[in-house]
Order: structure tokens, then sequence, then C-alpha cells
């Protein structure tokens, strides 16, 4: 899985493309920082740390995170209990840190949020790549 960094010195913001469900919260809240239209498309010295992280404490997916340079890359949620949520016409939302069992026996730890493809049409299964946007899934 590919994960990106882009560090200010401060805060490094990390992004997991494959996560990612293109929400766009993001760029419509922090467009400074965000901008597909750019190449690389997070500028990380685009805003102050503070704004960083409180955008990116809204992405519903967990492809975006950060972790503070002086401190552990281990994510943490703040979230005690897992929650779940069905989004209208679009992912599973399970919110805090969760364990992830495959067919092929490995798991994965997730933290914060995790998506999860109800649509079906996910090139990522078990987890949502946006694709129900594309194929109008309703549900």
């Amino acid at each position: 899985m590919i994960k990106k960094e882009y560090s200010n010195g401060e805060v490094t913001i990390t992004w997991e493309p494959d996560k990612c469900i293109h929400s766009k919260n993001c760029i419509t809240g922090l467009p400074g920082v965000f901008n597909f239209e750019k190449r690389p498309w997070i500028d990380k010295n685009g805003s102050n740390t503070e704004a960083i992280v409180t955008q990116i404490k809204k992405c519903p997916s967990g492809a975006l995170g950060y972790f503070f340079n002086n401190e552990s890359k281990e994510p943490e949620s703040t979230i005690s209990e897992q929650i779940v949520e069905v989004t209208p016409n679009g992912p599973l939302m399970v919110y805090g840190n969760i364990e992830v069992k495959f067919k092929d026996g490995r798991t994965e730890k997730k933290y914060k949020v995790t998506a999860f493809c109800r649509c079906g049409g996910s090139s990522n299964k078990p987890f949502c790549d946006g694709t129900h946007r594309k194929i109008g899934f309703e549900g």
C-alpha cells in the first residue's frame, strides 16, 4: 500500500491514496494546502500547522493523517469506542481503532476512520475507493 509523506518541519502530513473516497473535504476545506490541480497536490507550507491538523481530522476515510515530527509515527485514535455509520449512497464508515482480518489470513490495523465498500464496485475491497459515485450506487 502506498503512503506518501509531506513535512513542513513541524508536522508530517500522510496520504494513503488507496483509502481515499474522494469526498473533497480536504480541497474545499483548505484549498491552500490541498489542490488536485497541482503536483504534488499537497502543499505542506500552504497554511499553518494548526489549520492543517484541523482539516486532516475531518477526512472521512482516514486517507489523510498526520504526526508531529517530535512524536511517534504510530497513529492513535481519539475515539475510545468503535462507531459504525452507514452513509447515504456511500461507504460504511467505521470510527476508532480496529483490526481487519482478510480471507488470506493477514491482518491490518486501522486507526481513526475506515471506509468499507457497500456498493460492491470498489477495486480496493473491502475498502471504499469512491466507485459508488461513478456507478450511481443508492442505498
